[in-house]
Protein backbone atom coordinates (compact mmCIF):
# COMPACT_ATOMS: atom_id res chain seq x y z
CA UNK A 1 0.00 0.00 0.00
CA UNK A 2 1.72 3.72 -1.29
CA UNK A 3 1.75 7.03 0.88
CA UNK A 4 -0.80 8.30 -0.36
CA UNK A 5 -3.15 5.66 -0.22
CA UNK A 6 -2.72 5.37 3.53
CA UNK A 7 -3.37 8.83 4.17
CA UNK A 8 -6.65 8.77 2.41
CA UNK A 9 -7.78 5.51 4.76
CA UNK A 10 -5.94 7.02 8.08
CA UNK A 11 -7.33 11.02 7.31
CA UNK A 12 -10.60 9.74 7.16
CA UNK A 13 -9.99 7.78 9.73
CA UNK A 14 -9.06 10.83 12.27
CA UNK A 15 -12.56 13.00 11.45
CA UNK A 16 -14.14 11.55 14.14
CA UNK A 17 -11.72 13.02 16.55
CA UNK A 18 -12.86 15.90 18.21
CA UNK A 19 -9.83 17.88 18.46
CA UNK A 20 -10.14 20.89 16.55
CA UNK A 21 -12.32 22.30 13.28
CA UNK A 22 -12.12 20.01 10.42
CA UNK A 23 -11.99 21.67 7.16
CA UNK A 24 -14.60 19.06 5.52
CA UNK A 25 -13.89 19.86 2.17
CA UNK A 26 -14.43 17.57 -0.58
CA UNK A 27 -12.82 19.84 -3.64
CA UNK A 28 -10.61 18.05 -5.34
CA UNK A 29 -6.84 19.60 -5.58
CA UNK A 30 -6.00 21.18 -9.21
CA UNK A 31 -3.14 22.98 -10.73
CA UNK A 32 -2.84 26.71 -9.43
CA UNK A 33 -3.09 28.30 -5.84
CA UNK A 34 -4.02 26.40 -2.34
CA UNK A 35 -5.50 23.14 -1.70
CA UNK A 36 -8.81 22.68 -0.60
CA UNK A 37 -7.89 18.32 -0.16
CA UNK A 38 -9.96 16.08 2.46
CA UNK A 39 -6.95 14.52 3.60
CA UNK A 40 -6.51 15.43 7.41
CA UNK A 41 -6.54 18.93 7.53
CA UNK A 42 -7.89 20.87 10.57
CA UNK A 43 -7.28 24.22 12.86
CA UNK A 44 -6.46 24.72 16.09
CA UNK A 45 -5.45 28.54 17.35
CA UNK A 46 -2.00 29.74 18.77
CA UNK A 47 -1.83 32.29 21.64
CA UNK A 48 -2.10 35.10 19.58
CA UNK A 49 -5.34 34.26 17.91
CA UNK A 50 -4.15 33.11 14.80
CA UNK A 51 -5.75 30.15 13.05
CA UNK A 52 -3.02 27.27 12.51
CA UNK A 53 -3.68 24.53 9.71
CA UNK A 54 -2.97 20.88 10.92
CA UNK A 55 -2.21 18.01 9.61
CA UNK A 56 -4.43 15.42 11.13
CA UNK A 57 -4.17 11.73 10.95
CA UNK A 58 -4.17 8.47 12.84
CA UNK A 59 -0.58 6.79 13.27
CA UNK A 60 -3.14 3.31 12.74
CA UNK A 61 -6.70 2.38 12.40
CA UNK A 62 -5.88 -1.20 13.35
CA UNK A 63 -7.42 -1.47 16.58
CA UNK A 64 -7.43 -4.02 19.38
CA UNK A 65 -10.04 -2.85 21.06
CA UNK A 66 -13.66 -3.49 20.16
CA UNK A 67 -15.25 -0.71 21.76
CA UNK A 68 -19.45 0.08 20.54
CA UNK A 69 -18.86 3.17 19.08
CA UNK A 70 -16.01 3.29 17.18
CA UNK A 71 -15.79 3.35 13.64
CA UNK A 72 -12.14 1.44 14.26
CA UNK A 73 -12.99 -1.20 16.62
CA UNK A 74 -11.82 -4.96 15.65
CA UNK A 75 -14.90 -6.08 14.79
CA UNK A 76 -15.68 -3.45 11.67
CA UNK A 77 -14.55 -5.12 8.21
CA UNK A 78 -13.25 -1.61 7.08
CA UNK A 79 -9.84 -1.20 5.41
CA UNK A 80 -6.86 -0.88 7.46
CA UNK A 81 -3.39 0.92 7.21
CA UNK A 82 -0.77 1.65 9.55
CA UNK A 83 2.14 4.60 8.68
CA UNK A 84 5.50 4.40 9.36
CA UNK A 85 7.25 7.04 11.37
CA UNK A 86 9.16 8.11 8.83
CA UNK A 87 6.13 7.99 6.41
CA UNK A 88 4.80 10.69 8.74
CA UNK A 89 7.43 12.70 8.62
CA UNK A 90 7.73 13.05 5.09
CA UNK A 91 3.63 13.77 4.84
CA UNK A 92 4.33 16.56 7.28
CA UNK A 93 7.26 18.24 6.10
CA UNK A 94 6.09 18.62 2.45
CA UNK A 95 2.90 19.84 3.50
CA UNK A 96 4.47 22.41 5.26
CA UNK A 97 6.85 23.07 2.54
CA UNK A 98 3.75 23.51 0.38
CA UNK A 99 2.40 26.18 2.63
CA UNK A 100 -1.05 23.27 3.34
CA UNK A 101 0.05 22.85 7.12
CA UNK A 102 1.76 24.48 10.10
CA UNK A 103 2.02 21.50 12.68
CA UNK A 104 0.33 18.03 12.96
CA UNK A 105 -2.06 16.81 15.02
CA UNK A 106 -1.34 13.06 15.57
CA UNK A 107 -3.86 10.28 16.87
CA UNK A 108 -4.00 6.44 16.62
CA UNK A 109 -6.10 2.99 17.59
CA UNK A 110 -4.18 0.57 20.04
CA UNK A 111 -2.05 -1.60 17.84
CA UNK A 112 -0.45 -5.04 19.96
CA UNK A 113 -0.39 -3.17 23.13
CA UNK A 114 -0.66 0.78 24.63
CA UNK A 115 3.75 0.88 25.02
CA UNK A 116 3.83 -0.48 21.64
CA UNK A 117 1.72 2.32 20.27
CA UNK A 118 3.44 5.08 21.92
CA UNK A 119 6.65 4.51 21.32
CA UNK A 120 5.86 4.71 17.58
CA UNK A 121 4.09 7.60 18.26
CA UNK A 122 7.31 8.89 20.09
CA UNK A 123 9.48 7.73 17.42
CA UNK A 124 7.75 9.67 14.64
CA UNK A 125 7.62 12.94 16.85
CA UNK A 126 11.44 12.61 17.93
CA UNK A 127 12.13 12.09 14.29
CA UNK A 128 10.20 15.35 12.93
CA UNK A 129 11.83 17.20 15.72
CA UNK A 130 16.03 16.24 15.88
CA UNK A 131 16.09 14.51 12.21
CA UNK A 132 13.74 16.97 10.12
CA UNK A 133 14.38 20.15 12.73
CA UNK A 134 10.26 20.67 12.83
CA UNK A 135 9.89 23.15 15.04
CA UNK A 136 6.21 23.53 14.11
CA UNK A 137 3.22 22.68 16.24
CA UNK A 138 2.87 19.52 17.34
CA UNK A 139 -0.55 17.79 19.14
CA UNK A 140 -0.48 13.92 20.32
CA UNK A 141 -2.55 12.17 21.87
CA UNK A 142 -1.50 10.16 25.08
CA UNK A 143 -2.83 6.22 24.93
CA UNK A 144 -4.51 5.26 28.05
CA UNK A 145 -2.25 2.06 29.97
CA UNK A 146 1.07 3.48 28.30
CA UNK A 147 3.97 3.60 31.04
CA UNK A 148 4.64 6.68 32.86
CA UNK A 149 8.16 7.07 31.01
CA UNK A 150 6.26 6.94 27.83
CA UNK A 151 4.64 10.03 28.87
CA UNK A 152 7.38 11.79 29.78
CA UNK A 153 9.13 11.41 27.25
CA UNK A 154 6.32 12.32 24.24
CA UNK A 155 5.32 15.40 26.67
CA UNK A 156 9.14 16.71 26.18
CA UNK A 157 8.39 16.41 22.38
CA UNK A 158 4.69 17.98 21.88
CA UNK A 159 3.18 21.07 22.24
CA UNK A 160 -0.10 19.60 23.60
CA UNK A 161 -0.70 16.41 24.62
CA UNK A 162 -4.71 14.53 25.09
CA UNK A 163 -5.81 11.57 26.90
CA UNK A 164 -9.26 11.09 25.76
CA UNK A 165 -12.08 10.00 28.47
CA UNK A 166 -14.55 9.25 26.17
CA UNK A 167 -18.13 9.02 28.02
CA UNK A 168 -19.11 10.93 31.05
CA UNK A 169 -19.16 7.50 33.57
CA UNK A 170 -17.35 4.98 34.57
CA UNK A 171 -20.33 2.84 33.90
CA UNK A 172 -20.87 4.00 30.32
CA UNK A 173 -17.13 3.11 29.99
CA UNK A 174 -17.68 -0.86 31.06
CA UNK A 175 -20.34 -0.86 28.77
CA UNK A 176 -19.64 0.23 25.71
CA UNK A 177 -15.86 0.18 25.87
CA UNK A 178 -14.85 -3.04 28.52
CA UNK A 179 -11.09 -3.03 27.35
CA UNK A 180 -10.55 0.91 28.75
CA UNK A 181 -11.12 2.21 31.81
CA UNK A 182 -11.30 6.01 33.94
CA UNK A 183 -8.32 5.62 36.32
CA UNK A 184 -5.87 4.71 33.13
CA UNK A 185 -6.59 8.45 31.46
CA UNK A 186 -6.40 10.34 34.98
CA UNK A 187 -3.59 8.64 36.03
CA UNK A 188 -2.08 10.28 32.69
CA UNK A 189 -4.00 13.63 33.36
CA UNK A 190 -2.23 13.53 37.02
CA UNK A 191 1.00 12.93 35.24
CA UNK A 192 0.95 15.53 32.57
CA UNK A 193 -0.52 18.58 35.76
CA UNK A 194 2.57 17.45 37.83
CA UNK A 195 5.29 18.05 35.35
CA UNK A 196 3.61 20.78 33.62
CA UNK A 197 6.23 23.46 32.68
CA UNK A 198 7.71 25.77 29.68
CA UNK A 199 9.16 22.53 28.20
CA UNK A 200 6.68 19.89 28.74
CA UNK A 201 3.53 20.29 27.36
CA UNK A 202 3.84 24.13 26.76
CA UNK A 203 0.15 24.21 25.00
CA UNK A 204 -1.53 22.10 28.00
CA UNK A 205 -3.38 19.19 27.81
CA UNK A 206 -7.35 18.55 26.27
CA UNK A 207 -9.75 15.37 26.44
CA UNK A 208 -12.74 14.61 24.71
CA UNK A 209 -16.38 12.94 25.40
CA UNK A 210 -18.50 11.21 23.09
CA UNK A 211 -22.43 12.92 23.58
CA UNK A 212 -25.13 10.87 23.25
CA UNK A 213 -23.91 7.20 22.79
CA UNK A 214 -25.01 6.90 26.36
CA UNK A 215 -28.11 7.35 28.86
CA UNK A 216 -25.46 9.88 30.51
CA UNK A 217 -27.32 13.48 31.16
CA UNK A 218 -26.12 16.68 30.13
CA UNK A 219 -25.57 17.47 33.68
CA UNK A 220 -23.37 14.08 34.54
CA UNK A 221 -21.01 15.82 30.95
CA UNK A 222 -20.98 19.33 32.60
CA UNK A 223 -20.34 17.76 36.30
CA UNK A 224 -17.65 15.35 34.57
CA UNK A 225 -15.89 18.46 32.87
CA UNK A 226 -16.04 20.96 35.62
CA UNK A 227 -14.22 18.36 37.57
CA UNK A 228 -11.61 17.31 34.92
CA UNK A 229 -10.85 21.48 34.56
CA UNK A 230 -10.64 21.94 38.54
CA UNK A 231 -7.84 18.38 39.30
CA UNK A 232 -6.27 17.97 36.03
CA UNK A 233 -5.94 21.79 35.13
CA UNK A 234 -6.90 21.15 31.69
CA UNK A 235 -7.20 23.63 28.89
CA UNK A 236 -10.23 22.07 26.90
CA UNK A 237 -12.87 19.60 27.15
CA UNK A 238 -14.02 18.87 23.71
CA UNK A 239 -17.65 17.48 22.94
CA UNK A 240 -18.33 14.80 20.18
CA UNK A 241 -21.67 14.22 19.04
CA UNK A 242 -22.53 10.69 18.61
CA UNK A 243 -22.23 9.38 14.84
CA UNK A 244 -24.41 5.92 14.45
CA UNK A 245 -22.06 4.35 12.40
CA UNK A 246 -22.07 0.54 14.21
CA UNK A 247 -25.17 -1.38 14.45
CA UNK A 248 -25.38 -2.82 18.21
CA UNK A 249 -28.15 -3.50 20.52
CA UNK A 250 -26.60 -1.37 23.25
CA UNK A 251 -26.35 1.87 21.05
CA UNK A 252 -28.96 4.30 21.07
CA UNK A 253 -31.13 4.25 17.78
CA UNK A 254 -30.27 7.45 16.38
CA UNK A 255 -30.65 8.62 12.66
CA UNK A 256 -28.55 11.81 12.80
CA UNK A 257 -25.68 13.27 15.31
CA UNK A 258 -26.83 14.95 18.56
CA UNK A 259 -25.78 18.30 17.32
CA UNK A 260 -27.39 20.68 19.08
CA UNK A 261 -26.94 18.86 22.00
CA UNK A 262 -23.19 19.22 21.32
CA UNK A 263 -23.61 22.97 20.45
CA UNK A 264 -25.13 23.49 23.97
CA UNK A 265 -22.38 21.80 25.84
CA UNK A 266 -20.28 24.03 24.23
CA UNK A 267 -21.66 26.97 25.39
CA UNK A 268 -21.67 25.58 29.30
CA UNK A 269 -18.23 24.99 29.09
CA UNK A 270 -17.78 28.18 28.26
CA UNK A 271 -19.84 29.72 30.69
CA UNK A 272 -17.89 27.39 33.54
CA UNK A 273 -14.36 28.55 31.74
CA UNK A 274 -14.79 32.66 31.08
CA UNK A 275 -18.18 33.75 33.14
CA UNK A 276 -17.58 32.36 36.85
CA UNK A 277 -20.66 30.04 36.07
CA UNK A 278 -20.61 26.38 38.11
CA UNK A 279 -22.23 22.97 36.53
CA UNK A 280 -24.73 23.37 39.72
CA UNK A 281 -25.58 26.86 38.56
CA UNK A 282 -26.54 25.96 35.05
CA UNK A 283 -27.97 22.51 35.72
CA UNK A 284 -29.92 20.46 38.32
CA UNK A 285 -28.73 16.50 38.58
CA UNK A 286 -30.69 14.74 35.52
CA UNK A 287 -31.32 17.60 33.19
CA UNK A 288 -30.38 18.50 30.12
CA UNK A 289 -30.32 21.33 28.54
CA UNK A 290 -32.95 23.49 26.71
CA UNK A 291 -32.14 23.13 23.17
CA UNK A 292 -34.32 26.10 22.09
CA UNK A 293 -32.63 28.23 24.33
CA UNK A 294 -28.81 28.67 25.20
CA UNK A 295 -28.05 27.99 28.70
CA UNK A 296 -27.23 31.39 30.13
CA UNK A 297 -30.88 32.68 29.22
CA UNK A 298 -32.26 29.33 30.28
CA UNK A 299 -30.29 30.22 33.63
CA UNK A 300 -31.26 33.74 34.09
CA UNK A 301 -35.01 32.79 32.77
CA UNK A 302 -34.64 30.30 36.22
CA UNK A 303 -33.28 32.95 38.00
CA UNK A 304 -35.41 36.12 37.22
CA UNK A 305 -35.67 37.40 40.78
CA UNK A 306 -31.91 38.59 40.33
CA UNK A 307 -32.97 40.61 37.16
CA UNK A 308 -33.39 43.31 35.73
CA UNK A 309 -29.75 44.50 36.77
CA UNK A 310 -28.97 47.95 35.93
CA UNK A 311 -26.36 48.08 33.66
CA UNK A 312 -25.11 51.68 35.24
CA UNK A 313 -24.30 50.03 38.75
CA UNK A 314 -24.17 45.98 39.05
CA UNK A 315 -20.10 44.93 39.23
CA UNK A 316 -18.27 43.05 36.73
CA UNK A 317 -19.11 39.55 37.48
CA UNK A 318 -23.13 40.51 37.58
CA UNK A 319 -22.66 42.11 34.37
CA UNK A 320 -21.25 38.78 33.07
CA UNK A 321 -24.61 36.72 34.28
CA UNK A 322 -26.28 39.32 31.72
CA UNK A 323 -27.53 37.05 28.64
CA UNK A 324 -25.91 39.07 25.72
CA UNK A 325 -23.14 40.21 27.70
CA UNK A 326 -19.38 38.79 27.48
CA UNK A 327 -16.18 39.47 29.31
CA UNK A 328 -15.28 41.99 26.47
CA UNK A 329 -18.53 43.92 26.55
CA UNK A 330 -19.02 43.79 30.23
CA UNK A 331 -15.11 45.48 30.76
CA UNK A 332 -16.25 48.00 28.36
CA UNK A 333 -18.94 48.92 30.57
CA UNK A 334 -17.17 49.45 33.59
CA UNK A 335 -14.90 52.26 32.14
CA UNK A 336 -17.54 53.65 30.29
CA UNK A 337 -20.11 53.93 33.11
CA UNK A 338 -17.27 56.31 34.59
CA UNK A 339 -17.69 59.23 32.57
CA UNK A 340 -21.35 59.43 31.54
CA UNK A 341 -24.73 57.36 31.89
CA UNK A 342 -24.88 53.89 29.45
CA UNK A 343 -28.24 53.78 27.47
CA UNK A 344 -29.43 51.34 25.29
CA UNK A 345 -28.43 52.88 22.18
CA UNK A 346 -24.38 52.92 24.06
CA UNK A 347 -24.37 48.98 24.29
CA UNK A 348 -25.04 48.16 20.89
CA UNK A 349 -22.10 50.49 20.39
CA UNK A 350 -19.93 48.09 22.79
CA UNK A 351 -21.05 45.08 21.15
CA UNK A 352 -23.34 43.93 23.62
CA UNK A 353 -26.14 41.79 21.92
CA UNK A 354 -28.94 43.70 22.90
CA UNK A 355 -31.41 41.71 21.56
CA UNK A 356 -31.08 39.23 24.44
CA UNK A 357 -29.65 41.63 27.08
CA UNK A 358 -32.39 44.38 26.96
CA UNK A 359 -35.10 41.57 28.53
CA UNK A 360 -33.02 41.41 31.66
CA UNK A 361 -31.43 45.32 32.59
CA UNK A 362 -32.06 48.66 32.92
CA UNK A 363 -30.11 51.68 31.48
CA UNK A 364 -30.67 54.12 33.94
CA UNK A 365 -33.75 52.52 36.00
CA UNK A 366 -35.62 52.63 32.02
CA UNK A 367 -36.66 48.96 31.23
CA UNK A 368 -36.50 48.40 27.61
CA UNK A 369 -40.31 47.39 27.42
CA UNK A 370 -42.78 47.90 29.64
CA UNK A 371 -42.20 47.03 33.00
CA UNK A 372 -45.60 45.02 32.53
CA UNK A 373 -43.68 42.61 30.24
CA UNK A 374 -41.06 41.52 32.69
CA UNK A 375 -42.22 38.22 33.14
CA UNK A 376 -40.90 34.88 32.40
CA UNK A 377 -43.81 33.84 29.83
CA UNK A 378 -42.99 37.65 27.71
CA UNK A 379 -39.33 37.18 27.80
CA UNK A 380 -39.11 33.44 27.04
CA UNK A 381 -41.75 33.98 24.16
CA UNK A 382 -39.87 36.54 22.72
CA UNK A 383 -36.27 34.97 23.06
CA UNK A 384 -37.58 31.66 21.03
CA UNK A 385 -38.91 33.88 18.40
CA UNK A 386 -35.42 35.41 18.37
CA UNK A 387 -33.78 31.98 17.83
CA UNK A 388 -35.58 30.31 15.23
CA UNK A 389 -33.63 31.04 11.73
CA UNK A 390 -35.41 34.44 10.09
CA UNK A 391 -34.72 33.75 6.72
CA UNK A 392 -35.29 30.62 4.40
CA UNK A 393 -33.73 29.39 1.01
CA UNK A 394 -35.15 30.95 -2.13
CA UNK A 395 -36.99 28.92 -4.04
CA UNK A 396 -36.62 28.48 -7.74
CA UNK A 397 -39.74 27.85 -8.73
CA UNK A 398 -43.10 28.94 -6.46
Amino acid sequence: MDVQEKLQILSDSAKYDASCSSSGSKRASKKGLGNASISGICHSYSNDGRCISLLKILLTNACIYNCEYCINRRSNNIKRATFTPEEICYITVNFYKRNYIEGLFLSSAVIKNPDYTMDLIINTVSLLRNKYNFNGYIHAKAIPGASSSSIKKLGQLVDRLSANIELPSEASIKLLAPSKNEKSVTKIMQQIKENKNKNFVPAGQSTQMIIGATNDSDYDIINKSSQLYQNYSLKRVFYSAYIPINQSSLLPTLTIPPLKREHRLYQADWLMRFYGFKAKDLLEKDDNFNLLLDPKITWALKNLNEFPKEINKVNYYELLKIPGIGPTSAKRIIKCRKKFKITFLDLKKMGVVLKRAKYFITCDNQYYFKRDNFNKNFIEKKLILEERPKYEQMRLFE
